[in-house]
């Protein structure tokens, strides 16, 4: 019986070893647990490269929205373009 809040369904393995799980859910990336033999959960995920990793610490993020803020008070200009790669490429 199905707790209160959660839908059971019957599904049938294909052949090919495949259920499907509707089509709101096709191309999302799903975490599959075997929490033992002939029991699974399944639960949809985001997936983060290693190398993106950093994008999701609290200063990266804390550094983005400072980033983000200057932006908006700071009409975009290339006016010093030419010293700051001079700097940029002193500092090296």
């Amino acid at each position: 019986m199905a707790a209160m809040g959660h839908a059971s369904q019957v599904k049938v393995v294909g052949l090919n070893g495949q259920i499907s799980l509707g089509k709101q859910y096709a191309g999302r990336q799903v975490l599959v647990e075997e929490r033992e033999p002939g029991v699974w959960l399944v639960r949809t995920a985001t997936v983060i490269p290693d190398n993106e990793c950093w994008l999701h610490e609290p200063q990266a993020a804390s550094d983005l929205q400072t980033a983000l803020s200057w932006s908006i008070t700071h009409s975009a200009s290339d006016a010093d373009s030419e010293e700051t790669l001079r700097q940029l490429a002193h500092d090296e």
